[in-house]
């Protein structure tokens, strides 16, 4: 896959499981599930925004 998709579809992901800790919090209070989740969309908007980097870089380095 290209960098720049895996890289929205992983900041996509890391948004929908915020949405879903945020959820979760309002229905239950911070729970074992709710730290998960947020771990979670921790790493995928880690991944996405590195990746989405990763695309300008090469971009980047192709044009010179």
């Amino acid at each position: 896959m290209r960098p720049l998709f895996s890289g929205v579809i992983n900041c996509l992901l890391g948004a929908l499981f915020t949405y879903f800790a945020i959820q979760q919090v309002r229905v239950s209070g911070w729970g074992f599930f709710c730290y998960l989740l947020l771990f979670i969309a921790t790493l995928d908007l880690g991944s996405g925004i590195r990746l989405i980097l990763l695309h300008f870089k090469i971009k980047k380095s192709a044009k010179k």
